[in-house]
């Protein structure tokens, strides 16, 4: 006879804690009685709009992961993918179907609203108004979070990074309504028993399986290593993972260990992504910041390694003040300090407004201009620097990024190992795909993503070959992908650099078949030359293939067909864009800025059949103040590109 063994879950519980006359022991980023020298730093336009977003927060209207803004009920829906309709079930969160990949559902929308990351807004807004109703939608919405999300019992339960990030928008929070008259020790014992159990989740719930562990679990150990400096007084009769020191403890050891797993000696994250690198950089800055703040001393290596991490984003921002969105973005942030609502989430200057007071670096707090609110909460202070846009060329071999630069150009070459040593999980085909800027202008960009499991067909479109300005060899992609994994993207490529000068590169990659492609990127001071050639693998021999070559266009561009090439024109800067093989074809495509929008654009694609491809592409003017200046062309045909 088969005697079946049933498995009892018993929930996790904190009903034996009196939470009745807790009061967490911590230094957060500032204390109470800095308020008024705080905010007499805050200027009269971000104050008006600190008042205008939370005055959105209370009317419940929100922007989420490319929703538009718009009202989403009385009660927050947070179980709800609002954009498409769809609720999850209040049930046990291992027999959750957090991801259907036909019903159009994305479980991102009710996680990004159920991390709270308009809390932070709400508390400042109080401390500038003293309005109690700001006091009183706080804890609102913890009281009705509380009551439709019983621990364990909701698809927000269903992943542990989400637990932490919420968590740690709770504590921020909390400090801005700590002394409010309105929070009653009802609330507070309610508020500090939840928090708790989400320690425990956390704790009893890592995201460390395989091999290699990546953002998510980074997360977790960040998480607890807030709130085990939250509750680092709280005592507790209990065994040892339910005590907050151990959670502690555990989550400082394990963070160098995973800072040395994630983060390349160059200051890059391994997941070939840069959306992903500053999500990783905030969580690393502020939690040191926290540590630091509370007499928890991190090692110097690592601080030093979170220098270059800074360095990295400083070195990737472009002229307009953007980082070019290589790999996977979600626009997954820990802590939004400012802006919220209204933030462009390509713009990573707020982490170098931070890393400009801790490190004390002007270079840094050069380029953070319009984000000094955030080094101001985390810091207490920030010192105004001109800002002064470098021009040097920088190489990062270990994250696969290369720029070249001069003072009107700015192109990033994408020529490195794939996400995660090789599996994928974050990257695109996108290597030897390039991004040019001139000027400060976008011409040639990266897509973006667009989604992930909501519309697995489009996620493929934008992590494929063709969406990225690069050779496409008989229309293999570069990296085989497998229809509906997702999250994976086993290497093919092996991409390496072969030279690396202050204006020449050279890389390669193996991802196609039969056929080796080498690309050969000249900068010059008012040109650059890209030119594309292609091996036979086993003799190494310059071979005929059949090629597309795609070059994608920001929105804007205005563009004119020449007799050999395009001429393109934006926002005063004007280019020629020369290629003699190939038959040449402008086509309707569409990019995505930040996660869940999509909008159109166009690309040139190149078609032909060579041993290579030369594209030689020049500045002819800079910014006309004349609107009406008439730019020469030698075809009628001409397209201009609009943002719809």
């Amino acid at each position: 006879m088969v005697r079946r063994k049933w498995i009892v879950h018993y929930p996790i519980k904190a009903s034996y804690i009196d939470f009745s006359e807790f009061n967490p022991d911590w230094c957060f980023f500032f204390q109470v009685d800095e308020k008024d020298n705080l905010i007499k730093q805050l200027s009269d336009e971000q104050l008006r709009e600190i008042q205008r977003e939370a005055d959105q927060i209370c009317k419940h209207i929100f922007d989420l992961l490319g929703s538009g803004r718009c009202y989403v009920g009385e009660r927050l829906p947070w179980h709800k993918d609002f954009k498409v309709g769809y609720e999850w079930k209040r049930q046990y969160y291992k027999d959750i179907e957090k991801i259907n990949l036909f019903n159009s559902a994305d479980v991102k929308v009710p996680w990004e609203l159920s991390r709270c990351y308009h809390f932070f807004t709400l508390g400042k807004v109080y401390w500038i108004t003293q309005d109690s109703k700001y006091v009183e939608e706080f804890m609102d919405e913890v009281e009705d979070w509380i009551e439709e999300n019983p621990v364990e019992m909701s698809v927000n339960w269903t992943c542990s990074m989400e637990v932490a990030i919420r968590a740690i928008n709770w504590m921020s929070a909390y400090v801005f309504f700590e002394n409010s008259p309105k929070v009653t020790k009802d609330f507070k014992k309610k508020f500090f028993q939840s928090l708790y159990l989400h320690g425990l989740f956390i704790y009893k719930n890592l995201e460390n399986k395989g091999e290699y562990k990546a953002n998510h679990y980074l997360t977790n150990i960040v998480g607890l290593i807030w709130l085990g400096v939250f509750f680092r007084n709280l005592k507790i009769v209990k065994s040892h993972s339910y005590q907050p020191n151990v959670w502690l403890k555990f989550a400082l050891k394990e963070l160098e260990k995973e800072w040395s797993n994630q983060v390349n000696s160059d200051g890059t994250n391994f997941e070939s992504s840069t959306s992903y690198h500053r999500l990783v950089t905030e969580m690393l800055l502020l939690t040191v910041i926290l540590c630091k703040r509370n007499g928890i001393e991190i090692s110097n290596t690592y601080i030093n390694l979170l220098e270059k991490m800074c360095d990295f984003i400083k070195d990737i921002t472009k002229g307009n003040g953007l980082s070019p969105m290589v790999g996977d973005a979600d626009d997954g942030r820990l802590l939004i300090v400012s802006k919220y609502g209204s933030e462009n989430k390509r713009d990573f200057s707020h982490i170098l407004s931070i890393a400009g007071e801790f490190f004390n670096r002007d270079d840094f707090r050069s380029y953070a201009t319009g984000h000094e609110e955030n080094a101001l909460w985390v810091c207490g202070s920030f010192q105004v620097v001109k800002r002064k846009q470098e021009h040097i060329s920088k190489a990062y071999p270990n994250g696969g990024y290369y720029l070249l630069k001069n003072n009107l150009t700015y192109c990033l070459i994408r020529c490195g190992e794939l996400s995660v040593r090789g599996r994928g999980v974050h990257s695109h085909n996108d290597i030897l795909s390039v991004e040019l800027n001139v000027g400060g202008v976008d011409f040639f960009i990266d897509p973006g993503t667009y989604v992930y499991t909501a519309d697995y067909k489009m996620r493929n479109v934008f992590r494929s070959t063709n969406m990225h300005n690069t050779i496409q060899i008989y229309d293999e992609e570069q990296n085989n992908i497998c229809e509906r994994l997702l999250f994976s993207l086993p290497e093919q490529t092996f991409g390496e650099c072969v030279l690396f000068q202050n204006n020449h590169f050279i890389g390669k990659h193996r991802g196609f078949i039969d056929c080796i492609h080498e690309r050969n990127i000249k900068l010059e001071s008012n040109q650059i030359v890209v030119k594309d050639s292609f091996y036979d693998k086993q003799t190494l021999i310059n071979k005929v293939c059949l090629f597309k070559s795609h070059f994608i266009l920001d929105c804007d561009v205005q563009i004119y067909k020449m007799k050999n090439g395009w001429r393109l024109f934006k926002d005063g800067i004007n280019l020629q864009m020369d290629v003699l093989e190939g038959q040449f074809s402008l086509q309707e495509c569409m990019i995505s800025r930040s996660y869940g929008r999509k909008i159109k654009s166009k690309k040139i694609v190149i078609e032909g059949s060579g041993k290579s491809l030369t594209c030689n592409i020049r500045v002819l003017s800079q910014r006309s103040n004349d609107e009406n200046e008439k730019i020469p062309f030698e075809s009628d045909e001409a397209c201009i590109l609009q943002n719809t």
